[in-house]
């Protein structure tokens, strides 16, 4: 029951915290879980991590003490502490592109009921000289129909605060918090901060307009199977002295090509972009002139051989299985020895000629 008695409403605080701690560890579980299946099933949206925590008991108190008590008990209005601590559950989204959070929020608030919302990107980007984190509050609880869940029906009366960040305003955050006495620093320091805030703004645009360019690059790189078909047959005759198109026939390889190539052949594989940059860089590195039609021209044309040669290569041996980057690499071999002879390790390459001499029936791709 509510009263104006501190050290009562302490004991009644501390009471119900230890005698819920489970079901507060539950819930916060159980959020987290919620809030992760649901901006995974979202799309496009890009997550580096959800996490969360259950604030100690006499933190909660101690903010209560500063923030809440002098107000209330100065216009003797009673109060029930955790009815003021709406963190008691905390979690927190850590994104990676500013524009992923207002995806986040329209994702969670078509699950949640938003009880408050605080911006804190809008507080810092409107008040002149101030500097902070940024960031998206949210205090929610969830919504009447998922409340009715059996699930969810324990943690039915819970609210909590989701803070959601990118990766660089979480970072920052740490930083914030780790400078000391930041009211009272003289003001040629404070500009130093601000400056460093504007640093890590700056960091967060360009890395999202990074992705967009790379996005438009990638766009760029979208080719017609009638297109890549003729420019896989003109790289029979063409000389490939140059990197750049002659007459439309050819377009220099790159990672974009590489991987609508590579998609082609396996479907299945999930093709890291970071891995396909370092391969697609390590062909350009032994064949300058590569094209995207030539890569075509390898893959159509040797691939059925070199799956033959991995079938019996991996009865023979059962601990070493091929990859779509090994498959590739024995087709470039197989269609340019001369040019992709480092493609494969010394051991690779003889195992590949004595299986192609007891093979030679099967013809390989001429340049």
């Amino acid at each position: 029951m509510a009263s104006l008695d501190f050290e009562t409403e302490k004991s009644e605080f501390r009471d119900f915290y230890n005698t819920n701690q489970y079901l507060l560890e539950s819930a916060k579980n159980s959020f987290i879980s919620l809030v992760n299946a649901l901006t995974s099933h979202a799309g496009s949206i890009s997550i580096s991590k959800i996490d969360g925590r259950v604030k100690d008991k006499e933190e909660c108190i101690k903010k209560f003490n500063l923030k809440y008590r002098t107000e209330l008990e100065k216009s003797s209005t009673a109060y029930i502490i955790r009815d003021h601590i709406t963190d008691l559950i905390g979690l927190r989204i850590v994104c990676l592109y500013e524009d992923d959070i207002d995806k986040i929020f329209t994702c969670l608030s078509g699950h949640f009921a938003v009880l408050d919302k605080t911006d804190k990107i809008a507080q810092i980007e409107n008040t002149e000289g101030s500097f902070g984190y940024k960031g998206l509050h949210l205090d929610l609880q969830l919504n009447e129909s998922r409340k009715e869940l059996p699930e969810y029906s324990a943690y039915s009366k819970f609210r909590f605060e989701i803070q959601i960040r990118t990766i660089i305003q979480d970072s920052w955050s740490v930083l914030d918090h780790k400078i000391k006495y930041k009211k009272s620093i003289p003001v040629g320091l404070k500009r130093r901060i601000n400056t460093l805030a504007a640093l890590f703004e700056l960091a967060d645009r360009e890395f999202r307009q990074i992705r967009d360019s790379t996005i438009e690059e990638m766009e760029k790189a979208e080719i017609s199977e009638e297109i890549l078909t003729q420019e896989t047959d003109a790289s029979q005759t063409v000389q490939e002295h140059s990197r750049q198109p002659e007459n439309g026939r050819f377009v220099s390889l790159n990672a974009f090509s590489f991987m609508k190539i590579a998609h082609h052949f396996f479907g299945g594989f999930e093709f890291e972009p970071h891995k396909v940059d370092g391969f697609t860089q390590e062909i350009i590195g032994l064949k300058p002139e590569m094209t995207r039609g030539k890569l075509n021209f390898f893959l159509r044309e040797n691939i059925s051989r070199v799956k033959s040669y991995q079938r019996d290569f991996e009865k023979a041996n059962q601990n070493d299985k091929f990859n779509p980057y090994t498959i590739v690499r024995h087709c470039l071999y197989l269609g340019d020895k001369a040019a992709f002879s480092n493609l494969l390790t010394n051991v690779a390459k003889e195992n590949f000629e004595v299986w192609l001499a007891s093979n030679s029936q099967m013809p390989a791709a001429q340049i």
